[in-house]
């Protein structure tokens, strides 16, 4: 299948302890320095004190601190205070806010899709309504940027937000009287029925609410008759360590070895599976890619070496590091490796960064280049390979330690309508703009997610309309791009026609109806 892959946001998330430290600071000697104090402390207080320019330290000190821990490993980093917060709320579960997404267009804030029992839901905002103002000042038509929406938007609880809204109609001006509340963020990308007996659930993070959100979709599956699952951790960066051992635990029997930790200054942490698992037995197929990372391969790995469940896709990324947060009091925080993880065989599935950051973080490429995302021969015959160590899994199958979990069942990557092209479409958002300008009309025809999953098709006077409206924005396309990503630019039309309409499960379904990987995971199960 022509993935979306190009479009769709894929940030390696570390394996985090949310934990704060305090930070003992001595007092100055007679020069100011800090008694004891470090050479990178007494350079930065010289700077402050006595540099001929005024600087702002705290941003040199978050680059200095950076450049050290970058040093150590690639995942050992400073976080300044914004980022710790975003990062932080993602795997939290949630934030203070009135629950919508949108798209800036021609200066217009245009809302894409409303939270599910959010403020702005029970409010009554409505997917494809207009912000005109904001408590009462003109708010479209003010350069708006991503910045400044969440300045207006976010707030503390309870606080109360008066939006004037023009609705889909364009008739209709209406003032509504928000109070910001907590907004959940779901774990689950998507969770529906594949057929009759199969489920699929797409993650897309482990965060504190994980597992909750899982065990919620389960639910509904089971009472559809679901007895065997699909789980897609394809682009799953990872998140807490103990969000993916709450999640193996939904498999495995209880007091069954699921991960465990260990570093210098760390002592041996085993993590066992609980008795508290809703999907002990049924037959099970778990999707990884080169984008599924850390707590990802935490829990395909134990699957894998339990022999519970079968892996299928390509070779994961490979991030076999545990990090630790510790916080400041300015709101930065360093993330900081302290462990390692091991599956339940004895693996460490960590790659190399003996090259530095700059090899490691182009790894992936170099796998494309190598041909290993498209033939696991390549990979078998790689010297990387040939020096990993073999262990095995609880019923005698060799698996091997170092870059990565290697699937059970290799399905090489399609990216023959992945183009340049596709990634500036979807980075430039205009499959959603589209939808919103012209797919309007068509929508109406269709009064369930399913009547326009069967009978909705993207024809070919739509697809060069399509390319057509794109030119306004990229002057510049390529016409073999084009043409080589035709196939993909339907499909990617389709489901994000879907998503406005119907919400994140429509998406995944219009996608998944032409994956081959899902493909195979069905018939792996079956």
């Amino acid at each position: 299948m022509k993935r979306a892959a190009a479009i769709i946001f894929r940030s390696l998330i570390l394996v985090l302890f949310g934990v704060a430290v305090g930070i003992f600071i001595s007092g100055p000697d007679q020069h100011g320095f800090s008694i004891g104090g470090n050479k990178i402390s007494r350079v930065l207080q010289l700077v402050h004190h006595n540099y001929v320019d005024s600087v702002n330290t705290d941003s040199i000190e978050g680059v200095a601190v950076n450049n050290l821990l970058q040093n150590l490993d690639p995942h050992s980093l400073y976080l300044p205070p914004q980022q710790a917060e975003s990062i932080n709320e993602r795997l939290d579960g949630g934030f203070n806010g009135i629950g919508i997404e949108y798209q800036l267009l021609r200066d217009t804030l245009y809302i894409t899709q409303v939270y599910d029992n959010g403020p702005a839901m029970k409010a009554g905002i409505s997917t494809g309504d207009r912000v005109i103002s904001v408590d009462g000042k003109k708010f479209s038509g003010t350069h708006l940027t991503a910045e400044l929406v969440n300045k207006a938007f976010k707030g503390e609880k309870d606080s109360q937000i008066a939006l004037s809204v023009l609705q889909e109609d364009n008739k209709t001006l209406k003032v509504y009287k928000i109070k910001r509340g907590f907004v959940d963020l779901s774990s689950l990308d998507a969770s529906y029925m594949i057929s009759p007996t199969v489920g699929y659930i797409k993650i897309s993070k482990f965060a504190s609410t994980t597992d909750n959100d899982f065990r919620a979709a389960l639910k509904k599956l089971q009472a559809q008759k679901m007895d065997k699952l699909v789980l897609d951790l394809r682009g799953n960066g990872g998140g807490y360590l103990s969000a993916a051992t709450e999640l193996a635990s939904e498999f495995l029997d209880k007091g069954k070895l699921i991960v465990y930790t260990k570093g210098v200054h760390e002592p041996r942490t085993d993590y066992f599976a609980t008795d508290s698992g809703l999907f002990h037995n049924g037959k099970l197929a778990v999707l990884i890619d080169e984008y599924s990372a850390s707590a990802s391969e935490i829990l395909a790995g134990a699957l894998q070496d339990l022999d519970r469940a079968t892996i299928i896709g390509r070779r994961s990324f490979g991030k076999g590091l545990v990090q630790q947060q510790f916080g400041f009091g300015d709101g930065s925080a360093v993330n900081l490796t302290v462990a390692r993880y091991y599956t339940p065989s004895g693996r460490s599935i960590q790659k190399s960064y003996s090259g530095g950051l700059e090899s490691y973080r182009n790894e992936v490429m170099e796998r494309m280049q190598k041909g290993q995302l498209f033939s696991e021969e390549s990979y078998l015959t790689d010297s990387a390979f040939k020096k990993a160590t073999v262990y095995h899994t609880a019923k005698g199958r060799k698996v091997f330690s170092g870059g990565g979990i290697l699937p059970d069942v290799f399905v090489p990557a399609d990216t023959t309508g992945d183009t340049q092209l596709v990634q500036e479409l979807g980075d430039r958002q205009i499959f959603s703009a589209y939808v919103i300008d012209k797919m309007q009309t068509e929508l109406r025809k269709y009064n369930s997610n399913d009547s326009f999953l069967k009978g909705y098709q993207v024809s070919n006077s739509e697809f060069d309309d399509f390319i057509q409206y794109a030119s306004i924005t990229l002057k510049e396309m390529d016409s073999k791009e084009i043409k080589a990503s035709k196939d993909n630019i339907k499909l990617l039309l389709k489901a994000f026609a879907a998503r406005y309409k119907w919400g994140d499960n429509a998406y995944y379904e219009v996608l998944n109806s032409d994956d081959t990987t899902l493909q195979k995971a069905v018939e792996a199960i079956n």
